[in-house]
Protein backbone atom coordinates (compact mmCIF):
# COMPACT_ATOMS: atom_id res chain seq x y z
CA UNK A 1 0.00 0.00 0.00
CA UNK A 2 1.19 3.50 -0.66
CA UNK A 3 0.19 6.66 1.18
CA UNK A 4 -2.19 9.11 -0.45
CA UNK A 5 -0.17 12.34 -0.27
CA UNK A 6 -1.15 15.41 -2.32
CA UNK A 7 1.50 15.70 -5.00
CA UNK A 8 1.69 19.49 -4.53
CA UNK A 9 3.11 18.90 -1.06
CA UNK A 10 6.02 16.68 -2.04
CA UNK A 11 8.44 19.55 -2.75
CA UNK A 12 7.31 21.29 0.42
CA UNK A 13 8.38 18.31 2.47
CA UNK A 14 11.94 18.86 1.32
CA UNK A 15 12.06 22.65 1.31
CA UNK A 16 10.16 23.49 4.45
CA UNK A 17 12.30 21.82 7.08
CA UNK A 18 10.46 23.52 9.91
CA UNK A 19 7.36 21.45 9.16
CA UNK A 20 9.05 18.21 8.17
CA UNK A 21 6.99 16.16 10.60
CA UNK A 22 3.74 17.33 9.02
CA UNK A 23 4.89 16.38 5.53
CA UNK A 24 6.34 12.93 6.08
CA UNK A 25 4.52 9.73 5.20
CA UNK A 26 2.39 8.00 7.85
CA UNK A 27 5.17 5.57 8.78
CA UNK A 28 7.38 8.48 9.83
CA UNK A 29 4.83 10.60 11.70
CA UNK A 30 4.75 10.50 15.47
CA UNK A 31 1.24 10.07 16.83
CA UNK A 32 -0.23 13.25 18.25
CA UNK A 33 -3.71 14.78 18.45
CA UNK A 34 -2.85 17.04 15.53
CA UNK A 35 -2.02 14.30 13.02
CA UNK A 36 -3.77 11.23 14.42
CA UNK A 37 -6.92 10.41 12.45
CA UNK A 38 -8.25 8.98 15.68
CA UNK A 39 -8.18 12.32 17.49
CA UNK A 40 -11.49 12.94 19.21
CA UNK A 41 -14.02 15.40 17.82
CA UNK A 42 -13.87 17.10 21.21
CA UNK A 43 -10.11 17.77 21.01
CA UNK A 44 -8.56 21.22 21.25
CA UNK A 45 -8.96 23.48 18.19
CA UNK A 46 -6.95 22.00 15.34
CA UNK A 47 -4.32 24.21 13.70
CA UNK A 48 -3.73 23.06 10.11
CA UNK A 49 -0.31 23.08 8.46
CA UNK A 50 -0.83 21.32 5.13
CA UNK A 51 -4.29 22.75 4.35
CA UNK A 52 -3.20 26.41 3.92
CA UNK A 53 -0.33 25.33 1.67
CA UNK A 54 -2.65 23.38 -0.57
CA UNK A 55 -5.13 26.23 -0.74
CA UNK A 56 -2.42 28.72 -1.70
CA UNK A 57 -1.49 26.63 -4.74
CA UNK A 58 -5.04 26.08 -6.01
CA UNK A 59 -6.65 27.81 -8.96
CA UNK A 60 -10.35 28.65 -8.94
CA UNK A 61 -11.37 25.38 -10.60
CA UNK A 62 -9.45 23.40 -7.98
CA UNK A 63 -11.26 25.30 -5.27
CA UNK A 64 -14.72 24.89 -6.74
CA UNK A 65 -14.02 21.19 -7.21
CA UNK A 66 -13.33 20.78 -3.50
CA UNK A 67 -16.87 21.98 -2.78
CA UNK A 68 -18.39 19.06 -4.70
CA UNK A 69 -19.29 15.60 -3.40
CA UNK A 70 -20.40 13.70 -6.50
CA UNK A 71 -22.41 10.52 -6.87
CA UNK A 72 -20.07 7.62 -7.59
CA UNK A 73 -20.55 5.97 -10.98
CA UNK A 74 -20.55 2.24 -11.68
CA UNK A 75 -18.54 -0.27 -9.69
CA UNK A 76 -14.95 0.54 -10.66
CA UNK A 77 -12.56 3.45 -10.40
CA UNK A 78 -12.46 3.55 -14.20
CA UNK A 79 -16.18 4.34 -14.24
CA UNK A 80 -15.38 7.52 -12.28
CA UNK A 81 -12.27 8.67 -14.13
CA UNK A 82 -14.11 11.13 -16.37
CA UNK A 83 -15.93 13.01 -13.60
CA UNK A 84 -12.86 13.10 -11.36
CA UNK A 85 -10.78 14.54 -14.19
CA UNK A 86 -13.47 17.00 -15.25
CA UNK A 87 -14.43 18.36 -11.81
CA UNK A 88 -11.57 17.50 -9.39
CA UNK A 89 -14.20 16.88 -6.69
CA UNK A 90 -13.57 17.05 -3.00
CA UNK A 91 -15.46 13.82 -2.53
CA UNK A 92 -17.77 11.12 -3.83
CA UNK A 93 -20.66 9.26 -2.24
CA UNK A 94 -21.40 5.56 -2.58
CA UNK A 95 -24.82 3.99 -3.04
CA UNK A 96 -25.98 0.39 -3.20
CA UNK A 97 -25.50 0.20 -6.97
CA UNK A 98 -21.79 0.95 -6.59
CA UNK A 99 -21.09 -1.85 -4.12
CA UNK A 100 -20.71 -5.60 -4.59
CA UNK A 101 -18.34 -7.04 -1.98
CA UNK A 102 -15.61 -5.85 0.34
CA UNK A 103 -12.73 -6.48 -2.04
CA UNK A 104 -14.47 -4.66 -4.89
CA UNK A 105 -15.34 -1.67 -2.72
CA UNK A 106 -11.79 -1.37 -1.39
CA UNK A 107 -10.34 -1.64 -4.91
CA UNK A 108 -12.72 1.03 -6.22
CA UNK A 109 -11.88 3.34 -3.31
CA UNK A 110 -8.14 2.92 -3.78
CA UNK A 111 -8.42 3.44 -7.51
CA UNK A 112 -10.38 6.67 -7.16
CA UNK A 113 -7.86 7.99 -4.65
CA UNK A 114 -5.14 7.26 -7.23
CA UNK A 115 -7.14 9.19 -9.83
CA UNK A 116 -7.61 12.14 -7.48
CA UNK A 117 -3.87 12.21 -6.86
CA UNK A 118 -3.33 12.94 -10.54
CA UNK A 119 -5.72 15.91 -10.75
CA UNK A 120 -5.03 19.51 -9.79
CA UNK A 121 -3.20 19.58 -6.47
CA UNK A 122 -3.75 15.86 -5.97
CA UNK A 123 -5.96 16.23 -2.91
CA UNK A 124 -7.41 12.90 -1.62
CA UNK A 125 -11.14 12.43 -1.70
CA UNK A 126 -13.73 12.23 0.99
CA UNK A 127 -15.25 8.86 0.10
CA UNK A 128 -18.60 9.02 1.83
CA UNK A 129 -21.66 6.90 2.44
CA UNK A 130 -25.02 6.81 4.23
CA UNK A 131 -24.39 3.96 6.65
CA UNK A 132 -26.55 5.02 9.57
CA UNK A 133 -27.38 1.36 10.35
CA UNK A 134 -30.86 -0.09 10.46
CA UNK A 135 -33.14 1.44 7.84
CA UNK A 136 -30.39 3.38 6.09
CA UNK A 137 -27.51 1.22 4.95
CA UNK A 138 -25.67 1.01 1.64
CA UNK A 139 -23.04 -1.64 2.32
CA UNK A 140 -23.97 -5.12 1.04
CA UNK A 141 -21.43 -6.61 3.45
CA UNK A 142 -20.51 -6.05 7.06
CA UNK A 143 -22.39 -5.91 10.34
CA UNK A 144 -26.01 -4.82 10.56
CA UNK A 145 -26.88 -3.02 13.79
CA UNK A 146 -30.33 -1.94 14.97
CA UNK A 147 -31.63 1.55 14.19
CA UNK A 148 -30.82 4.63 16.26
CA UNK A 149 -34.11 4.51 18.19
CA UNK A 150 -33.16 1.05 19.44
CA UNK A 151 -29.89 2.50 20.69
CA UNK A 152 -31.83 5.28 22.38
CA UNK A 153 -33.94 2.64 24.13
CA UNK A 154 -30.80 1.19 25.74
CA UNK A 155 -29.96 4.58 27.35
CA UNK A 156 -26.35 3.39 27.12
CA UNK A 157 -23.82 5.71 25.45
CA UNK A 158 -21.21 2.94 25.51
CA UNK A 159 -23.44 0.88 23.22
CA UNK A 160 -23.92 3.89 20.95
CA UNK A 161 -20.14 4.25 20.73
CA UNK A 162 -19.80 0.52 20.07
CA UNK A 163 -22.23 0.70 17.15
CA UNK A 164 -20.35 3.65 15.65
CA UNK A 165 -16.83 2.35 16.21
CA UNK A 166 -17.64 -1.05 14.72
CA UNK A 167 -19.25 0.58 11.70
CA UNK A 168 -16.27 2.91 11.31
CA UNK A 169 -13.76 0.05 11.36
CA UNK A 170 -15.63 -1.71 8.56
CA UNK A 171 -16.01 1.44 6.48
CA UNK A 172 -12.35 2.34 6.78
CA UNK A 173 -11.36 -1.18 5.71
CA UNK A 174 -12.97 -0.53 2.31
CA UNK A 175 -11.69 3.03 1.96
CA UNK A 176 -14.76 4.94 3.14
CA UNK A 177 -13.62 7.85 5.32
CA UNK A 178 -16.84 9.86 5.82
CA UNK A 179 -20.23 8.70 7.06
CA UNK A 180 -23.42 10.75 7.00
CA UNK A 181 -24.27 9.76 10.56
CA UNK A 182 -25.35 10.02 13.32
CA UNK A 183 -28.84 11.46 12.98
CA UNK A 184 -29.35 14.33 15.45
CA UNK A 185 -33.03 14.87 14.69
CA UNK A 186 -35.41 14.75 17.64
CA UNK A 187 -38.42 12.74 16.47
CA UNK A 188 -41.37 14.55 18.02
CA UNK A 189 -43.90 13.64 15.30
CA UNK A 190 -45.06 9.99 15.39
CA UNK A 191 -46.14 10.37 11.74
CA UNK A 192 -42.72 11.48 10.53
CA UNK A 193 -42.25 9.59 7.23
CA UNK A 194 -38.51 10.14 6.80
CA UNK A 195 -36.89 10.13 10.26
CA UNK A 196 -38.78 7.96 12.75
CA UNK A 197 -36.53 5.16 14.05
CA UNK A 198 -33.51 6.86 12.46
CA UNK A 199 -33.72 9.20 15.46
CA UNK A 200 -32.49 8.25 18.93
CA UNK A 201 -35.77 9.49 20.38
CA UNK A 202 -37.96 12.44 21.32
CA UNK A 203 -35.95 13.62 24.33
CA UNK A 204 -33.42 16.24 23.19
CA UNK A 205 -31.06 15.44 26.06
CA UNK A 206 -31.05 11.73 25.23
CA UNK A 207 -30.50 12.45 21.55
CA UNK A 208 -27.64 14.83 22.43
CA UNK A 209 -25.88 12.19 24.52
CA UNK A 210 -26.15 9.54 21.85
CA UNK A 211 -25.07 11.88 19.04
CA UNK A 212 -21.93 12.90 20.90
CA UNK A 213 -21.10 9.29 21.79
CA UNK A 214 -21.40 8.16 18.18
CA UNK A 215 -19.69 11.15 16.58
CA UNK A 216 -16.73 10.84 18.95
CA UNK A 217 -16.46 7.11 18.24
CA UNK A 218 -16.52 7.62 14.47
CA UNK A 219 -13.78 10.23 14.68
CA UNK A 220 -11.67 8.15 17.06
CA UNK A 221 -11.78 5.31 14.54
CA UNK A 222 -10.78 7.44 11.58
CA UNK A 223 -14.12 8.14 9.89
CA UNK A 224 -15.50 11.68 9.63
CA UNK A 225 -18.97 11.86 11.21
CA UNK A 226 -21.59 14.16 9.68
CA UNK A 227 -24.50 14.88 12.01
CA UNK A 228 -27.81 15.72 10.42
CA UNK A 229 -30.18 17.43 9.55
CA UNK A 230 -29.81 21.02 10.83
CA UNK A 231 -31.98 22.79 11.98
CA UNK A 232 -33.94 19.58 12.61
CA UNK A 233 -36.15 17.21 10.62
CA UNK A 234 -37.97 15.54 13.49
CA UNK A 235 -41.24 17.48 13.54
CA UNK A 236 -42.66 16.97 10.06
CA UNK A 237 -45.02 14.62 8.25
CA UNK A 238 -43.53 15.43 4.81
CA UNK A 239 -40.54 13.64 3.26
CA UNK A 240 -38.06 16.18 1.85
CA UNK A 241 -37.01 13.67 -0.81
CA UNK A 242 -40.37 14.20 -2.50
CA UNK A 243 -41.60 17.55 -1.18
CA UNK A 244 -40.73 20.58 0.90
CA UNK A 245 -41.63 20.16 4.59
CA UNK A 246 -42.79 23.24 6.49
CA UNK A 247 -41.97 23.23 10.20
CA UNK A 248 -43.83 26.17 11.67
CA UNK A 249 -42.39 26.08 15.19
CA UNK A 250 -41.89 29.18 17.33
CA UNK A 251 -38.21 29.85 17.89
CA UNK A 252 -38.36 29.20 21.64
CA UNK A 253 -39.94 25.79 21.10
CA UNK A 254 -37.38 24.93 18.39
CA UNK A 255 -34.59 25.92 20.76
CA UNK A 256 -36.01 23.74 23.53
CA UNK A 257 -36.94 20.65 21.50
CA UNK A 258 -34.77 20.44 18.39
CA UNK A 259 -31.69 22.59 18.78
CA UNK A 260 -30.03 20.89 21.81
CA UNK A 261 -28.32 18.00 19.92
CA UNK A 262 -26.91 20.40 17.35
CA UNK A 263 -25.81 22.88 20.00
CA UNK A 264 -24.08 20.06 21.89
CA UNK A 265 -22.36 18.94 18.70
CA UNK A 266 -21.18 22.46 17.92
CA UNK A 267 -19.85 22.87 21.46
CA UNK A 268 -17.99 19.56 21.10
CA UNK A 269 -16.40 20.65 17.81
CA UNK A 270 -18.03 17.97 15.67
CA UNK A 271 -16.41 17.53 12.26
CA UNK A 272 -19.34 18.26 9.97
CA UNK A 273 -23.04 19.11 9.97
CA UNK A 274 -25.61 18.42 7.23
CA UNK A 275 -28.43 20.81 6.42
CA UNK A 276 -32.11 19.97 6.06
CA UNK A 277 -34.29 20.83 3.08
CA UNK A 278 -37.06 22.23 5.29
CA UNK A 279 -38.83 25.56 5.56
CA UNK A 280 -38.87 27.05 9.05
CA UNK A 281 -40.78 30.31 8.62
CA UNK A 282 -40.35 31.39 12.24
CA UNK A 283 -36.58 31.18 11.89
CA UNK A 284 -36.44 32.62 8.38
CA UNK A 285 -39.61 34.00 6.73
CA UNK A 286 -38.05 33.69 3.27
CA UNK A 287 -39.13 31.20 0.62
CA UNK A 288 -35.98 29.05 0.56
CA UNK A 289 -35.34 25.90 2.63
CA UNK A 290 -32.72 25.92 5.37
CA UNK A 291 -30.06 24.62 2.98
CA UNK A 292 -30.27 27.90 1.03
CA UNK A 293 -30.92 30.19 3.99
CA UNK A 294 -28.20 32.66 5.07
CA UNK A 295 -30.29 33.36 8.16
CA UNK A 296 -30.36 29.73 9.29
CA UNK A 297 -26.85 28.72 8.22
CA UNK A 298 -24.69 31.83 8.31
CA UNK A 299 -26.44 33.77 11.05
CA UNK A 300 -27.76 31.06 13.37
CA UNK A 301 -25.41 28.10 12.86
CA UNK A 302 -22.23 30.05 12.13
CA UNK A 303 -22.58 33.30 14.07
CA UNK A 304 -24.96 32.56 16.95
CA UNK A 305 -23.89 29.00 17.69
CA UNK A 306 -20.27 29.65 16.69
CA UNK A 307 -19.80 26.70 14.35
CA UNK A 308 -16.76 26.91 12.08
CA UNK A 309 -16.61 23.31 10.91
CA UNK A 310 -17.67 21.89 7.57
CA UNK A 311 -21.33 22.33 6.63
CA UNK A 312 -22.68 20.13 3.86
CA UNK A 313 -26.01 20.14 2.11
CA UNK A 314 -28.32 17.18 2.10
CA UNK A 315 -28.53 15.69 -1.39
CA UNK A 316 -29.18 18.44 -3.94
CA UNK A 317 -31.18 16.11 -6.19
CA UNK A 318 -34.00 16.01 -3.63
CA UNK A 319 -37.26 17.77 -4.47
CA UNK A 320 -37.19 19.73 -1.23
CA UNK A 321 -34.44 21.98 -2.61
CA UNK A 322 -35.28 22.09 -6.33
CA UNK A 323 -38.75 23.64 -6.33
CA UNK A 324 -37.97 27.31 -6.92
CA UNK A 325 -34.51 27.57 -8.53
CA UNK A 326 -32.52 26.01 -11.37
CA UNK A 327 -29.73 23.67 -10.31
CA UNK A 328 -26.96 26.18 -11.05
CA UNK A 329 -28.70 28.88 -9.04
CA UNK A 330 -29.15 26.44 -6.16
CA UNK A 331 -25.39 25.85 -6.11
CA UNK A 332 -24.66 29.57 -5.83
CA UNK A 333 -27.29 30.10 -3.13
CA UNK A 334 -25.84 27.21 -1.14
CA UNK A 335 -22.48 28.98 -0.97
CA UNK A 336 -24.13 32.33 -0.24
CA UNK A 337 -25.94 30.71 2.69
CA UNK A 338 -22.65 29.72 4.32
CA UNK A 339 -22.53 26.05 3.30
CA UNK A 340 -19.21 24.43 2.30
CA UNK A 341 -20.05 21.20 0.49
CA UNK A 342 -22.55 20.53 -2.27
CA UNK A 343 -23.70 16.94 -1.92
CA UNK A 344 -24.84 15.25 -5.12
CA UNK A 345 -25.50 18.25 -7.35
CA UNK A 346 -27.72 16.77 -10.09
CA UNK A 347 -25.75 18.62 -12.81
CA UNK A 348 -22.16 19.07 -11.59
CA UNK A 349 -21.19 21.00 -14.70
CA UNK A 350 -24.00 23.51 -14.16
CA UNK A 351 -23.01 23.90 -10.50
CA UNK A 352 -19.36 24.56 -11.36
CA UNK A 353 -20.22 26.99 -14.15
CA UNK A 354 -22.69 28.91 -11.98
CA UNK A 355 -20.26 29.26 -9.08
CA UNK A 356 -17.43 30.32 -11.39
CA UNK A 357 -19.67 32.90 -13.06
CA UNK A 358 -20.79 34.19 -9.65
CA UNK A 359 -17.14 34.72 -8.67
CA UNK A 360 -16.26 36.38 -11.97
CA UNK A 361 -19.28 38.71 -11.71
CA UNK A 362 -18.54 39.63 -8.11
CA UNK A 363 -21.69 38.03 -6.70
CA UNK A 364 -19.40 35.68 -4.78
CA UNK A 365 -15.85 36.55 -3.80
CA UNK A 366 -12.98 34.12 -4.17
CA UNK A 367 -12.26 34.78 -0.50
CA UNK A 368 -15.69 33.29 0.32
CA UNK A 369 -14.79 30.20 -1.68
CA UNK A 370 -11.45 30.05 0.13
CA UNK A 371 -13.23 29.94 3.51
CA UNK A 372 -15.07 26.78 2.55
CA UNK A 373 -12.10 25.13 0.87
CA UNK A 374 -9.89 25.77 3.89
CA UNK A 375 -12.48 24.17 6.18
CA UNK A 376 -12.65 21.13 3.88
CA UNK A 377 -8.87 20.76 3.57
CA UNK A 378 -8.41 21.31 7.30
CA UNK A 379 -10.84 18.49 8.06
CA UNK A 380 -9.01 16.22 5.64
CA UNK A 381 -5.76 17.04 7.38
CA UNK A 382 -7.25 16.68 10.88
CA UNK A 383 -8.58 13.20 10.18
CA UNK A 384 -5.43 12.03 8.40
CA UNK A 385 -7.04 11.79 4.98
CA UNK A 386 -4.30 13.83 3.29
CA UNK A 387 -1.72 11.22 4.23
CA UNK A 388 -3.62 7.98 4.84
CA UNK A 389 -2.74 4.84 2.95
CA UNK A 390 -5.33 3.51 0.54
CA UNK A 391 -7.54 0.59 1.54
CA UNK A 392 -6.05 -2.85 0.92
CA UNK A 393 -8.51 -5.04 -1.04
CA UNK A 394 -6.77 -8.19 0.22
CA UNK A 395 -7.58 -7.32 3.83
CA UNK A 396 -11.11 -5.98 3.39
CA UNK A 397 -13.00 -9.26 3.76
CA UNK A 398 -11.42 -10.04 7.13
CA UNK A 399 -12.70 -6.78 8.61
CA UNK A 400 -16.26 -7.64 7.59
CA UNK A 401 -16.11 -11.14 9.10
CA UNK A 402 -14.79 -10.24 12.54
CA UNK A 403 -16.93 -12.29 15.00
CA UNK A 404 -16.62 -9.55 17.60
CA UNK A 405 -18.61 -7.25 15.33
CA UNK A 406 -21.56 -9.65 15.18
CA UNK A 407 -21.43 -10.00 18.95
CA UNK A 408 -21.47 -6.21 19.30
CA UNK A 409 -24.61 -5.92 17.16
CA UNK A 410 -26.38 -8.59 19.22
CA UNK A 411 -25.40 -6.80 22.46
CA UNK A 412 -27.07 -3.62 21.24
CA UNK A 413 -30.18 -5.47 20.08
CA UNK A 414 -30.57 -7.44 23.32
CA UNK A 415 -30.26 -4.28 25.41
CA UNK A 416 -32.86 -2.44 23.32
CA UNK A 417 -35.80 -4.84 23.64
CA UNK A 418 -38.60 -2.92 25.35
CA UNK A 419 -41.53 -4.68 26.96
CA UNK A 420 -44.39 -2.16 27.00
CA UNK A 421 -47.38 -4.42 27.83
CA UNK A 422 -47.42 -7.74 29.68
CA UNK A 423 -50.96 -8.46 30.85
CA UNK A 424 -51.27 -11.11 33.55
CA UNK A 425 -47.52 -11.69 33.32
CA UNK A 426 -48.00 -13.53 30.04
CA UNK A 427 -44.30 -13.24 29.27
CA UNK A 428 -41.89 -14.91 29.41
CA UNK A 429 -43.38 -18.05 27.92
CA UNK A 430 -42.45 -21.40 29.41
CA UNK A 431 -40.37 -23.86 27.44
CA UNK A 432 -42.54 -25.95 25.14
CA UNK A 433 -45.32 -23.35 24.86
CA UNK A 434 -47.12 -23.73 21.52
CA UNK A 435 -46.86 -20.48 19.52
CA UNK A 436 -48.07 -19.50 16.08
CA UNK A 437 -46.14 -16.70 14.35
CA UNK A 438 -47.62 -14.35 11.75
CA UNK A 439 -46.93 -11.01 10.17
CA UNK A 440 -43.78 -8.99 9.51
CA UNK A 441 -40.60 -10.97 10.03
CA UNK A 442 -42.43 -14.19 10.89
CA UNK A 443 -40.03 -16.26 8.78
CA UNK A 444 -37.12 -15.06 10.95
CA UNK A 445 -38.85 -14.83 14.34
CA UNK A 446 -40.34 -18.34 14.17
CA UNK A 447 -37.04 -20.27 13.90
CA UNK A 448 -35.53 -18.05 16.59
CA UNK A 449 -38.41 -18.99 18.90
CA UNK A 450 -37.81 -22.67 18.12
CA UNK A 451 -34.14 -22.26 18.99
CA UNK A 452 -35.20 -20.59 22.24
CA UNK A 453 -37.18 -23.68 23.30
CA UNK A 454 -40.74 -22.90 22.20
CA UNK A 455 -42.86 -25.06 19.90
CA UNK A 456 -43.86 -23.24 16.73
CA UNK A 457 -47.13 -24.54 15.29
CA UNK A 458 -49.50 -23.75 12.44
CA UNK A 459 -52.66 -24.15 14.55
CA UNK A 460 -53.79 -24.97 18.04
CA UNK A 461 -51.48 -22.40 19.54
CA UNK A 462 -51.37 -21.29 23.15
CA UNK A 463 -50.08 -17.84 22.16
CA UNK A 464 -50.15 -15.91 18.88
CA UNK A 465 -47.07 -13.81 18.03
CA UNK A 466 -47.65 -11.10 15.42
CA UNK A 467 -44.84 -9.12 13.85
CA UNK A 468 -45.75 -5.57 12.83
CA UNK A 469 -44.21 -2.54 11.16
CA UNK A 470 -46.55 0.37 10.45
CA UNK A 471 -49.66 -1.35 11.79
CA UNK A 472 -51.53 1.94 12.20
CA UNK A 473 -51.87 2.10 8.42
CA UNK A 474 -51.99 -1.65 7.70
CA UNK A 475 -55.39 -3.27 7.80
CA UNK A 476 -53.76 -6.67 7.30
CA UNK A 477 -51.54 -6.35 10.38
CA UNK A 478 -54.37 -5.03 12.54
CA UNK A 479 -56.56 -7.90 11.32
CA UNK A 480 -54.07 -10.53 12.48
CA UNK A 481 -54.09 -9.13 15.98
CA UNK A 482 -57.87 -8.74 16.02
CA UNK A 483 -58.35 -12.31 14.83
CA UNK A 484 -56.34 -13.73 17.68
CA UNK A 485 -58.10 -11.54 20.21
CA UNK A 486 -61.54 -12.54 18.91
CA UNK A 487 -60.68 -16.21 19.45
CA UNK A 488 -59.53 -15.54 22.99
CA UNK A 489 -55.91 -16.37 22.21
CA UNK A 490 -53.29 -14.29 24.02
CA UNK A 491 -51.49 -12.11 21.47
CA UNK A 492 -47.94 -10.81 21.65
CA UNK A 493 -47.05 -8.06 19.16
CA UNK A 494 -43.43 -7.57 18.10
CA UNK A 495 -43.18 -4.07 16.63
CA UNK A 496 -40.17 -3.80 14.33
CA UNK A 497 -40.55 -0.19 13.19
CA UNK A 498 -41.68 2.77 15.25
CA UNK A 499 -43.17 1.76 18.61
CA UNK A 500 -46.30 3.73 17.73
CA UNK A 501 -48.01 0.54 16.42
CA UNK A 502 -49.40 0.12 19.94
CA UNK A 503 -51.92 2.84 19.07
CA UNK A 504 -53.63 0.34 16.72
CA UNK A 505 -54.31 -2.19 19.50
CA UNK A 506 -53.68 -0.57 22.92
CA UNK A 507 -55.25 -3.49 24.83
CA UNK A 508 -53.06 -6.23 23.36
CA UNK A 509 -51.78 -8.78 25.90
CA UNK A 510 -48.09 -8.42 25.16
CA UNK A 511 -46.25 -5.68 23.29
CA UNK A 512 -42.53 -5.65 22.54
CA UNK A 513 -40.88 -2.72 20.78
CA UNK A 514 -37.71 -3.45 18.80
CA UNK A 515 -37.42 -0.20 16.79
CA UNK A 516 -35.70 -2.20 14.04
CA UNK A 517 -36.24 -5.05 11.59
CA UNK A 518 -32.64 -6.27 11.41
CA UNK A 519 -31.83 -9.90 12.15
CA UNK A 520 -30.25 -9.32 15.57
CA UNK A 521 -33.34 -7.43 16.76
CA UNK A 522 -35.69 -10.23 15.75
CA UNK A 523 -33.44 -12.74 17.50
CA UNK A 524 -33.45 -10.53 20.60
CA UNK A 525 -37.26 -10.47 20.55
CA UNK A 526 -37.41 -14.27 20.47
CA UNK A 527 -34.96 -14.48 23.35
CA UNK A 528 -37.06 -12.07 25.39
CA UNK A 529 -40.32 -13.90 24.65
CA UNK A 530 -38.75 -17.16 25.81
CA UNK A 531 -37.12 -15.61 28.86
CA UNK A 532 -33.57 -16.10 27.66
CA UNK A 533 -32.91 -12.39 28.22
CA UNK A 534 -34.61 -9.88 30.47
CA UNK A 535 -36.06 -7.00 28.42
CA UNK A 536 -34.21 -3.94 29.69
CA UNK A 537 -35.00 -1.24 27.12
CA UNK A 538 -37.20 1.75 27.86
CA UNK A 539 -39.23 3.78 25.39
CA UNK A 540 -37.24 6.75 24.02
CA UNK A 541 -40.45 8.34 22.69
CA UNK A 542 -44.04 8.84 23.81
CA UNK A 543 -46.84 6.78 22.23
CA UNK A 544 -49.58 9.43 22.41
CA UNK A 545 -52.47 7.37 21.06
CA UNK A 546 -51.90 4.65 23.65
CA UNK A 547 -51.25 7.04 26.54
CA UNK A 548 -47.77 5.58 27.11
CA UNK A 549 -44.87 7.87 27.93
CA UNK A 550 -41.17 7.89 27.22
CA UNK A 551 -39.24 5.91 29.83
CA UNK A 552 -41.77 3.08 30.00
CA UNK A 553 -40.24 -0.38 30.09
CA UNK A 554 -41.17 -3.55 31.96
CA UNK A 555 -38.90 -6.36 33.07
CA UNK A 556 -39.31 -9.92 34.36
Amino acid sequence: MRPSVPRALAPACVALTLITTACTTPEEVETSPENDPGAEATAEPFEPVLAPQLLADMDLDDKIGQLLVLTAQGTTAADNAAQIEAHRPGGVIYFDANLDDAEQIARMSAGMQDQAAEQGQGVPLFISIDQEQGLVVRMPVGTLFPDAMAVGATRDTDLAALRASTTADELLAVGVNMNYAPDADVNTDPNNPVIGIRSFGSDPDLVSEMVLAESDAYAEHGVVPVIKHFPGHGDTDVDSHTGLPVIDLPRDRWEAEHLPPFRAAVDAGVDAIMTAHVLMPQLDPGEDPATLSPVIIDEILRDELGYDGVVTTDALNMEGVRQTHADGEVAVRVVEAGVDQLLMPPDPGAAVAAIREAVESGRLTEERIDQSVLRILTLKEKRGILERESADPAEADAAMENPEHAEAAQRVADASVTLVRNEADLLPLDAGTRVRVQGVGADRIAPALTDAGLEVVDSGEDVLVVGTNGARTSEEQRGMVASGQSEGTPVVVVAQGGPYDLEAFPEVDGYIALYSAVEVSRLAAARAIAGKIDPSGTLPVDIPGADVTSGTGLGY
